[in-house]
This record gives structure tokens, C-alpha cells and sequence, in this order.
């Protein structure tokens, strides 16, 4: 790899890598709440209402686009906070998979009266990291580390209701409410990186590393620092295979992801065998 293609893959390598450090921490929330596709669901939300802002004549690349998205990301948030899988009659899961179903129809129905930027609009949506600039990441970058810093702050009372809950709610805690901080500043990632790197990669930054961290630990801080790793060394590797084989950036990197995956899964067994005296 010469340095010109090096050059011209640096905000895709800097821009995978900072998604890939706040989803490894989401991932973990993600895992232990049990509402794996809370990511798919958020997107397609979000999908749907830059879908609707480009129907209403909103230029794709208009700011307004991605504020109409957020938008309509917050109130996927609302309504995840307000059904618990614990304590509700109508499991979690069920409402998360039943709003990514009807997101997806309504941004197939829209697109087909947005014809104009129906094409557009789908590679906004599918996500293209190859084709993020050095502004686009700055940005990126500093609206994580609010985020960061906001979960960094109320990382206790975050953790403990993704571990447990009703435990929580038992000592009279508003659960609901911080769900909804929970699921509102996701979708603030959320809407950000998909607009970037697409549902696939983003859905795979979020699950995968924290799933590889699992197999080798219970603990979080060895389980998160399993997952920074991974997604380092996913992105990197995701990103050579593609410029060496001539090969989709995005899909590259999951299908590396799922490698990895399946190594780490086959290792395990021989890492953890007792050594004998």
C-alpha cells in the first residue's frame, strides 16, 4: 500500500476507529439489556425521516436532512423507554422489531414518491466510509466525546440498569427516564454513524465486539478493553483486505468481523485449557 492510497483512506481508517470506540462501549448495554437489534430499528427510524425531509423537497445534503432524522430517532427513544421486556405485558423486543418493520415499509413507500433523489438518498442510507472527509470526522469526533463524557458521568446508574433493573426500580429510581437518556443519546450516535458507514458495519461495530468480549471475560473493564481492541484491529484489517483485493469497504470490514469472530470462538477453548503439572 502505497502512501497516495494510505493518504486517501485516512478519514475512513480515523472515522471507523472512533465509531468503533464508542459502539464497543454501547455494544455492552446493548448485549446485557437483551435488545440486540435496537441498533436496525433506531436506523431504519432514522432512515425514515430523512426519507420524509427529502420527499418535502429537502436537498439530501441539507443539514435539515439529518436534524429531521435525529428527530424521529428520539421518538424510537421514547417509545423504547417507555415499553421494559422486564415489567411490560409486550416484551421489548417485540415493539423493537415491530417498529423496524413498519420504518422500513414507510421508507419504501416514501422513496417511491421521492423519485427524484430516490437514488441519492439510498447511498446517503447504505452508507459509504470511503467517502467521509476530514470535517465530517472532526465533527463525528466531538459529538462522541460529549456523548462519551455525558455516559462517562452516569456510567454507574447506566450499568446498573442494564445489569438489573428491577433492582433499580426497587429503590424507587426512575427507570424509564434513564432508559430514555440511554436510548436518546444511542440515537445520537446512531443517526451519525449510519449517515457514515451504513446499518451493516455500524450494526456490527455495536454487537460483534462485544460479543468476542464476552467469550473471554464476565467483567466489563476486560470485556470493554476485549472490544476496543477488536474493533481496532477489525477496522485495520477490514480496510487492507479491501484495498488489496479491490473489494466494497463496508461489506469487507463485517465479513472480517465475522472472521475474526469465528477465531476468537475456536481459540477460546485452547486459551482456557487447564495446563497440567
Amino acid at each position: 500500500m502505497d502512501w497516495s492510497i494510505l493518504q486517501f483512506l485516512a478519514p475512513a481508517i480515523v472515522a471507523s476507529l472512533i465509531i468503533a470506540g464508542i459502539h464497543a462501549y454501547l455494544g455492552l448495554h446493548v448485549v446485557e439489556r437483551g435488545v440486540i437489534f435496537v441498533d436496525l430499528s433506531l436506523a431504519q427510524i432514522a432512515s425514515l425521516g430523512a426519507a420524509i425531509a427529502v420527499w418535502q423537497g429537502s436537498d439530501p445534503n441539507n443539514p435539515s436532512v439529518y436534524w429531521m432524522s435525529l428527530g424521529f430517532t428520539l421518538i424510537g427513544a421514547v417509545i423504547f423507554s417507555m415499553i421494559k421486556g422486564h415489567s411490560a405485558r409486550i416484551p421489548q423486543e417485540a415493539i423493537i422489531g415491530i417498529s423496524y418493520a413498519v420504518a422500513s415499509a414507510a421508507v419504501i413507500l416514501t422513496l417511491s414518491k421521492a423519485t427524484g433523489e430516490a437514488e441519492h438518498l439510498r447511498d446517503m442510507l447504505v452508507g459509504n466510509i470511503l467517502s467521509v472527509q476530514w470535517p465530517e470526522v472532526g465533527l463525528t469526533a466531538a459529538i462522541y466525546v460529549a456523548i462519551g463524557l455525558f455516559h462517562y458521568i452516569f456510567r454507574k446508574r447506566f450499568l446498573e440498569i442494564s445489569m438489573d433493573a428491577e433492582a433499580v426500580a426497587a429503590r424507587g429510581i426512575s427507570v424509564r427516564f434513564w432508559d430514555f437518556l440511554f436510548y436518546a443519546s444511542f440515537g445520537f450516535v446512531v443517526t451519525r454513524s449510519v449517515a457514515i458507514a451504513g446499518v451493516l458495519l455500524v450494526f456490527c461495530y455495536l454487537i460483534v465486539p462485544s460479543v468476542g468480549g464476552m467469550l473471554y471475560s464476565e467483567k466489563i473493564g476486560p470485556r470493554l478493553a476485549i472490544g476496543w481492541i477488536m474493533g481496532t484491529v477489525v477496522s485495520m484489517l477490514g480496510m487492507y483486505f479491501s484495498v488489496l483485493f479491490d473489494l466494497p469497504t463496508g461489506a469487507t470490514i463485517v465479513c472480517t468481523f465475522g472472521a475474526v469472530l469465528i477465531l476468537m470462538a475456536l481459540v477460546r477453548p485452547i486459551l482456557r485449557r487447564p495446563v497440567s503439572a
